[in-house]
């Protein structure tokens, strides 16, 4: 939890650099960027959540070799999509940005942080192997430390060259690209330092076929259902960006909150991933069970308790990041909304973790298609009210990513771990 805190951290730090020039053309082209970016580097989230889960397996059935070997294959194919992404950047930013539907003052600004935040794509993406890899294993305290220098550096550099030296929304991506090649070189120190100077993997062991197809039957699934997230945040973006540049840097202000709720109860879906996929690895049936209950009741606690505190101090939140009296007042309107979407997406965060851990990815694909078109319906049916009934329509999507996974578990777990019948006694 503490390291991920750091990620909507340094959102919030862009999005007040940028907000303390009072343009909010700029602050809406950092935002539409920004989720551009998330969605993009999101949508190869199988990078990260894939290699917790088998490094988990790996580590609760004992195999320290293949620990070792799931660290090379999935930075070899983090590498080529980085560098996939950066042959074909231009194409995508005109489409993407065009279809955005902002200003064009903001459109200008989104693709002037996009042409150079894309170059810090492959360490971007060899990043989530190395804070999976580092999580599967239960390195806590590395994974803490690996994503504090990438984002302390980012936050550093981007309030010293947005406000010190006023490079304006390019400080902000120069400063991305430095701090994702730092985290790598931080990364890299990591590995060294876990695996005592030596992989000691055959390429017989890299480039097993079996487990080559099991990696992207897996992070096929997480891709798809990745997708299905993306776009019900790329959709939420959009209409506030057709709603006006005040209503999308309010949706800006209030996503910081969203994203801070949504980090954090991530923790708890890292450690779910990591004690669910040892678990699995185990054949461990009754810590798998008490590692799902302990993960659900923590999420509840938390989750509570951040929308109780975001209830009580979005609004000086709001006056910091943002110095536009309209964008202000726009935020407030919809506070309570946003405040509440912790709550309504406990239950989401925590079996994404349960789901991803044990590789039920299938599932997981299929119950977020239904999800999304839930949130579609909901969106229809409240569109007479506006942006509040568009924010209405993301909490329905929360509540029904996590209902749906808790009516699907019981069979799951079942077939997983099928209880085994006693003995008969003589006689």
């Amino acid at each position: 939890m503490a390291a991920n805190l750091t990620t909507p951290l340094l959102g919030v730090v862009a999005t007040t650099a940028i907000g303390r020039t009072g343009e909010p053309s700029l602050l809406g082209g950092v935002a539409i960027a920004s989720i551009v970016f998330d969605c993009m580097f999101w949508l190869f989230g199988f990078l990260r959540m894939g290699t917790v889960a088998f490094t988990a397996q790996a580590l609760g059935a004992d195999d320290r070799t293949e620990i070792s070997a799931i660290l090379i294959r999935a930075l070899i194919v983090a590498w080529v999509i980085g560098l996939l992404l950066i042959a074909f950047g231009a194409p995508f930013k005109s489409l993407v940005f065009g279809l955005m539907g902002g200003s064009d003052a903001v459109s200008q600004a989104a693709q002037r942080y996009f042409a150079i935040r894309l170059w810090s794509a492959p360490f971007a993406l060899a990043n989530y192997v190395i804070l999976g890899w580092l999580i599967g294993q239960a390195r806590t305290v590395a994974a803490l430390v690996f994503q504090v220098i990438i984002n302390v550096t980012n936050m550093a550099i981007t309030a010293t060259l947005v406000l010190g030296f006023d490079f304006s929304i390019a400080g902000a991506a120069i400063a991305a690209v430095i701090a994702e090649a730092t985290g790598f070189t931080a990364g890299a120190a990591f590995i060294w330092r876990a695996v005592g100077g030596r992989l000691g993997v055959t390429s017989r062991i890299l480039f097993a076929r079996d487990k080559i197809l099991h990696m992207f039957a897996v992070n096929r699934d997480i891709m798809v259902r990745t997708t299905a997230l993306i776009g019900a945040f790329l959709f939420f973006t959009a209409q506030g960006a057709r709603s006006g540049d005040t209503t999308l840097a309010a949706n800006a202000v209030l996503n910081n909150l969203l994203l801070i709720g949504s980090f954090f109860l991530d923790g708890l879906a890292n450690a779910a991933e990591q004690l669910c996929g040892r678990g699995v690895g185990a054949r461990d049936r009754d810590d798998f069970a008490q590692a799902v209950r302990l993960v659900l009741i923590w999420g509840f606690v938390f989750g509570l308790s951040i929308t109780a505190l975001f209830a009580l101090g979005g609004t000086a939140l709001i006056d910091l990041t943002t110095t536009s009296p309209q964008v202000r007042a726009a935020a407030r309107d919809f506070l309570l909304l946003a405040a509440v979407a912790p709550l309504c997406g406990v239950m989401a965060y925590c079996y994404d973790g349960i789901y991803i851990g044990a590789t039920w990815t299938r599932d997981m694909r299929t119950l977020m298609v239904a999800a999304f078109l839930i949130y579609l319906a909901a969106w229809w049916a409240m569109r007479p009210f506006g942006n509040a009934g568009l924010w209405g329509a993301l909490l329905v999507f929360l509540a029904a990513r996590g209902l749906l996974q808790a009516l699907r578990y019981p069979a799951l777990f079942r077939a997983t771990f099928p209880e085994r019948k006693p003995l008969l006694q003589p006689g």
